[in-house]
């Protein structure tokens, strides 16, 4: 049937609106897909499936998720969270900072925003409200700030990213640096207005003795996100190999210098982890069958065709491009978007000359401001179980943020030198 590929995408959505998982309702769309409307042999699926899971770079996402979980389990984040603390801790929304700054730490080692919601959020939120600050604005700020940990470097979703388009992993990481950081300053201004409107109380100013103390209880904490990159981009070792030497270190650390993890819960903590990892590969599978379909049916092609056939502006591209992609994360998770549409948009990216690079990052923070928006936001119900409120409540409070993040992203989009900035530095970019 010529048009076939209309009913398999109808498919797709009705089994996502009957709230089928999104692995599931990709999978067997794209098999039906193959199976009633292709010549493709169905035996080449089970191997496509099974090959998609092979794939060298998904031991980088494996490892930081072990990663992850070792400092969750740990004292590290304890670590970070203080040293934040003692360096803004004192400013009006000194404490909100604080938490900023520690996603933008634990997301610059695990690469998971869902990781560091439950890390630093679990800590930061009844901190927050014990020190005064009221609970919508604590809400907020502590489900939205997580989303640093995909921007900010390492990060999964650019790993998948990479994975697909072939571009330099560690060029793609740098351009997530810059972005972070003015998603750390835009909250943080925000937090300092906001404090001052309603007066909260601020901390003391800390002693320099205390600063030092602080620093030299975090500094095995804070040499890790610097093991990480110093050794990427000193060429010590690959992005690859990073992820495994930042889990040595972690467990090195947390066993031996902070003694806060024991033996018997390193089996805890690989397992949670092998499971963590296994879900993710559903989802890698899941999501290949179906881009396996639409790449037999030239779907990309076809789109591309379409798109510049009406489009003629870069400009007006990207916005479209912006919009399409947060709708598309209110309703899939990052991992199966990330998948399933680069692959659609690479033959647009080359017609309207917009770099790879550039538009990974820009997808990135596309695809991780849906962690905040309704109905799938991930992050908004991970709150909302935290605190006992329900996801209207944790929706509202997010809504500045997300303006803040929006502004952001309009920046990035229409000023590329900014992304890549710190890749042209480095010589990733010519």
């Amino acid at each position: 049937m010529e048009h076939g590929y209309i009913i398999i995408i109808l498919l797709l959505l009705g089994m996502m609106a009957a709230t089928v998982p999104v692995f599931m309702s990709l999978f067997f769309s794209g098999v039906l897909g193959i199976l009633f409307f292709s010549h493709y042999p169905i035996q080449l699926v089970v191997m496509s499936f099974f090959r998609s899971m092979d794939k060298f770079a998904l031991v980088v996402v494996l490892f930081f998720i072990l990663c992850g979980n070792i400092m969750t389990k740990g004292s590290i984040v304890d670590k970070l969270i203080k040293v934040a603390n003692v360096v803004v801790g004192f400013l009006p929304g000194g404490l909100a900072m604080a938490g900023t700054i520690a996603c933008g730490l634990f997301g610059a080692i695990s690469g998971s925003t869902v990781a560091t919601v439950v890390a630093i959020g679990g800590f930061m939120i009844p901190a927050l409200m014990e020190n005064g600050y009221d609970e919508k604005f604590t809400l907020g700020v502590m489900t939205s700030a997580p989303v640093l940990g995909i921007i900010i470097p390492p990060s999964i979703s650019m790993i998948l990213y990479s994975m697909v388009t072939n571009v330099s992993l560690e060029g793609l990481f740098l351009t997530g640096f810059v972005p972070g950081i003015m998603i750390i300053i835009g909250f943080s201004l925000y937090s300092y207005f906001h404090a001052k409107n309603k007066r909260y109380v601020t901390q003391p100013v800390p002693t320099f003795r205390e600063v030092v103390a602080v620093f030299k209880e975090g500094f095995w904490s804070l040499m890790l996100p610097g093991v990480i990159f110093g050794g990427i981009y000193s060429g010590a070792f690959t992005a690859n190999e990073a992820a495994v030497v930042a889990s040595v270190y972690a467990f090195i650390v947390e066993i031996f210098i902070h003694k806060d993890m024991k033996f018997k819960e390193v089996k805890e903590v690989v397992v949670s982890s092998a499971v963590t990892s296994a879900t993710l590969l559903i989802i890698v599978a899941g999501a290949t069958t179906f881009g396996r379909y639409l790449t037999l049916q030239n779907i990309p092609g076809q789109l591309a065709n379409a798109v510049t056939a009406h489009i003629h502006s870069p400009w007006v591209f990207l916005m479209a491009v912006n919009i399409m992609l947060l709708i598309v994360g209110m309703f899939m998770d990052i991992i199966s978007a990330t998948l399933l549409l680069t692959p659609v948009f690479i033959p647009m990216l080359y017609a309207f000359n917009i770099d790879l690079m550039h538009f990974g990052l820009l997808m990135t923070l596309n695809l991780g401001i849906g962690y905040i928006t309704p109905p799938l936001g991930v992050s908004l119900y991970i709150t909302g179980a935290m605190t006992n409120r329900d996801l209207i409540y944790v929706s509202k409070s997010v809504v500045p943020f997300i303006l803040i993040q929006l502004v952001i992203l309009a920046i990035l989009s229409y000023i590329p030198a900014l992304v890549l900035y710190l890749p042209k530095v480095f010589g990733y970019v010519g």
